[in-house]
């Protein structure tokens, strides 16, 4: 009988009928024993990329991986699937733990997950040298890259596998590198003879909506009230927030939860487990809710607060809509985020190197959020990727009005510099104001030509412009000084008349229903999650990951669902033909599937 080939598995175990973009290249360059670095979005399929060439190699392959939930949540979907996989971490106790070792080096088993931790360890090292390596996959590549936003210093021992095991061929995975971090991964992997295999880093199926914050808990329940019923996650920058915002949301009738790396481990653990298994709820977290969330019906991502990176921002919001389908990235931001962020690097005790590095990346995410076109174009570039307009960001449905703020801009600067630059934003807009304070009073600046050459516009008008200027890098807040204004070099134009000041408007967006905000810009029609059918498709999942015990996507994901309660199948062949359906998820559920089509 011939062997299986990378298609044959990706249909009969998979249940997909074709590769994505490079998949089909990646699965036979490590086949083949190539090495390999992949950059592809979350959701692009990077898990398919190292384990149909497990499955098509002799042995088994070893994953690094950081996170304990993304393994068990990987080793429960592969176990559906008929493959013999397995983890090794904490969760297990010593006689799981050795019977797994018994196993891998036995070669039973075709996939084994581990932590870069435990991989290092002597003992470790000692079962690969006893068992049959097919292959390693370095999953979360980008934590091997100081210059990255989740840099785990125990990555860099990784570098010994290609020591030690010089013709076992690696594939290193990342959803999110810049080119100096691609650069890193490559150097510090000892990747220097790997294919590089780039996809687009867009994911067209997420809406991206960037608000300057006014009320941003009021803002975040007017989002979250467009997203009823749906499962997703809000970021908050400190653990405090995390709990106040997660309490907000329990008061205003949701189902919430707090995660944040100060709450206990089993506290964290039930928390996530309800997130990944039930639909509907809400997680709120810091970023210690990060890597590894593979729940692939995630609606929406929110951030309350700025994210340190455009990398950072885009591998937050690649959880949504892992499955494809519509989702929304939204985010409030303001002055304040980055003022914080600022001093947070300037404060730090990382080289000057590095904090120069952490400003650029910053100064790249506030160009984002100030973007005045296609916000896709602006996050693609960053990656080094052109693009068309998007026609589906808030940019392109609402573009934002601009207006010649050059005269705005130089009032605001000659307050700054004639109160001498020794004070914050507040008492600043006052005297633009012509607003009599103590303050004024006790510094004489009341008497200022400056004093109330701003009274025609409103403090927040102000504030909008006061904000532009400090992104835009003509003021900048000296922390050391309680928040005082100064002028930078980039002012002297703009105040000698040189340079043209273009600023965005303050605008209030209308609000816009759930049915336009889901309308795919590729004219595809939008799902109905109201079918009967579907609904009972789900409760039938519910059920059944219940009694196994794993979370309701390892049994058959939203699409597939939504795909059997469209075409209505009324035999397994007909049931056969639908993505998602592997010959082993057949065979286990699709009676049962055919039996709830039939009542529906």
């Amino acid at each position: 009988m011939p062997p299986d080939s990378a298609l044959d598995l990706l249909n009969r175990v998979f249940g997909y009928p074709a590769f994505r973009g490079e998949q089909a290249a990646i699965v036979d360059t490590v086949a083949a024993g190539g090495d390999a670095l992949v950059l592809m979005p979350t959701g692009g399929g990077k898990s398919l990329c190292f384990q149909i060439p497990a499955l098509l190699r002799e042995g088994c392959a070893v994953v690094v991986s950081p996170l304990i939930a993304l393994m068990q949540d990987q080793v429960a979907a592969l176990k559906e699937l008929g493959i013999a996989a397995e983890f090794l971490n904490s969760s297990l106790d010593n006689a799981a733990a050795m019977r797994v070792e018994r196993e891998f080096v036995s070669g039973q088993l075709k996939l084994l997950y581990v932590a870069p931790e435990r991989l290092l360890t002597p003992r470790f090292q000692s079962l690969l040298e006893q068992a049959h390596v097919a292959l390693f996959a370095i999953d979360e590549a980008h934590c091997v890259s100081q210059w990255g936003h989740d840099f785990r210093p125990e990555y860099l021992g990784l570098s010994a596998l290609h020591e030690r095991f010089p013709n076992v061929p690696r594939i290193a995975l990342t959803a999110t590198a810049d080119t100096a971090t691609r650069a890193e991964i490559l150097t510090r992997l000892d990747l220097g003879a790997a294919r590089v295999f780039v996809a687009s880093f867009d994911r067209p199926n997420i809406r991206y909506r960037i608000s300057e914050k006014s009320e941003p808990r009021r803002q975040l329940l007017d989002f979250l009230g467009e997203h009823k019923g749906e499962a997703g996650i809000v970021y908050c920058s400190t653990r405090k927030k995390v709990e106040e915002t997660a309490e907000a949301l329990k008061q205003a009738g949701l189902t919430a939860l707090p995660y944040h790396g100060g709450m206990d481990n089993d506290t964290r653990r039930r928390h996530q487990e309800k997130f990944l298994r039930e639909d509907s709820v809400v997680m709120v977290a810091t970023l210690a809710f990060g890597m590894g969330i593979d729940k692939p019906d995630v609606r929406f991502v929110a951030h309350l607060d700025l994210p340190k990176s455009v990398e950072g921002y885009y591998q937050e919001t690649g959880r949504a809509g892992r499955d494809g389908e519509p989702a929304e990235a939204w985010m409030a931001w303001g002055l304040q985020d980055v003022v914080t962020q600022r001093r947070f690097i300037d404060e730090g005790d990382a080289e000057d190197a590095h904090k120069r590095v952490g400003h650029a990346k910053l100064d790249a995410l506030v160009g984002l959020c100030e973007a005045a076109s296609c916000r896709r174009v602006a996050l693609l570039s960053y990656f080094g990727e052109a693009s068309q307009s998007c026609g589906n960001c808030d940019v392109c449905l609402n573009p934002p009005t601009l207006w010649d703020g050059t005269e705005a801009a130089q009032k605001l600067l000659s307050a700054v510099y004639r109160t001498g630059q020794r004070f914050g934003a507040g008492h600043v807009i006052d005297v633009l104001l012509g607003k009599t304070t103590e303050k004024t009073d006790k510094f004489g600046h009341g008497q200022l030509s400056v004093f109330g050459i701003g009274a025609t516009q409103t403090d927040k008008v102000w504030r909008t412009v006061l904000r532009q200027l400090v992104v835009r890098g003509l003021l900048e807040v000296d922390h050391t000084a309680y928040g005082a204004l100064k002028l930078t070099a980039a002012a002297r134009p703009v105040l000698k008349g040189e340079e043209t000041v273009m600023l965005r408007a303050i605008e209030v967006r209308p609000a816009r229903s759930k049915k336009s905000r889901f309308a795919p810009s590729s004219g595809e029609g939008v799902h109905n999650d109201e079918d009967p059918l579907f609904l009972s498709l789900r409760a039938w999942r519910r059920e059944t990951a219940n009694e196994k015990g794993v979370p309701a996507y390892v049994i058959l994901h939203d699409a597939t669902l939504r795909e059997i309660a469209a075409r209505r199948p009324a035999t397994l062949a007909e049931l056969g033909e639908i993505s998602g359906l592997g010959t082993k998820k057949l065979e286990a559920y699709g009676e049962a599937v055919l039996a709830v089509v039939e009542e529906g």
